[in-house]
């Protein structure tokens, strides 16, 4: 766990080994630890710089002591808000227009980058997504619907919200093309489409103008394709050419 905090396997393993004992020194937090001897010194000077562990001399003897794991949480916790604070004074500056297409991983990552996304928007939001994942965005989307943004969603699947534009697409039960996405068109000039890959989700993230006009056409075609199938539902399931055409569109 605490490699999770940017600590070294080698950290790990000493202090582990001293939060099980009293008091340490260096050989026998060797035995305990697994820790190369030749290394032991070094990990223990920077766990002492890093505040997690004690030394005093006993004879002729130097001892470790680790800090209580209470106190090693609340430290790293106090940390963490210090710096979140510190992060949140950092002004940044906007870069300049660009073609770049930035891959996106880990599901929480892409989610919070669309939350950012949305939250920037000053003109216009257009997102298409399934009804579940929807659902997590939908007080930000409609907190900028009452600030004047423009915000146009497309569900996948049933949704209940304040949003004026929504269009909900109801997916065949016999569908077996279906591939859960998101959009996001934000201001016409930012967008981020994320799909999932097996089990995890990836995205990517632009602002090429063309990749923008060429996602948000999409997003129009699938409100086309959702108005199309509400509207005409009974003909196009007894259609075997139209149905079996529909079933090979993204949705």
């Amino acid at each position: 766990m605490l490699q999770k905090f940017g600590f070294s396997q080698y950290e790990s393993q000493v202090y582990e080994s001293l939060i099980g004992h009293a008091s340490l020194d260096a050989t026998s937090i060797v035995n305990y630890s697994s820790v190369p001897k030749a290394k032991i010194y070094e990990v223990l000077n920077r766990l002492a710089d890093k505040g997690l562990v004690l030394n005093t001399m006993s004879g002729k003897k130097k001892l470790y002591s680790a800090v209580p794991l209470e106190t090693v949480i609340k430290k790293l916790t106090a940390e963490f808000e210090r710096d979140i604070a510190l992060l949140k004074t950092h002004e940044t500056k906007t870069p300049p227009t660009n073609d770049y297409v930035w891959n996106l991983k880990d599901d929480i990552s892409i989610l919070a980058n669309i939350a950012q996304l949305i939250e920037g928007a000053a003109v216009s939001v257009r997102i298409s997504a399934w009804n579940n994942q929807m659902e997590q965005y939908l007080p930000l989307l409609e907190k900028k619907e009452q600030e004047g943004v423009e915000v146009e969603a497309l569900s996948i699947g049933s949704l209940s919200t304040t949003l004026r534009n929504v269009h909900i697409l109801q997916p065949s039960e016999d569908h077996d093309q279906l591939e859960p996405s998101q959009l996001v068109v934000v201001d016409q000039a930012c967008l981020i489409f994320a799909q999932m890959d097996a089990t995890a989700w990836k995205a990517i993230k632009t602002m090429s103008p063309q990749l923008v006009n060429v996602f948000t056409d999409y997003f129009f075609h699938d409100v086309a394709l959702a108005y199309i199938t509400k509207q005409f539902h009974e003909e196009l399931i007894h259609h075997d050419y139209l149905n079996r055409l529909l079933k090979r569109l993204r949705y």
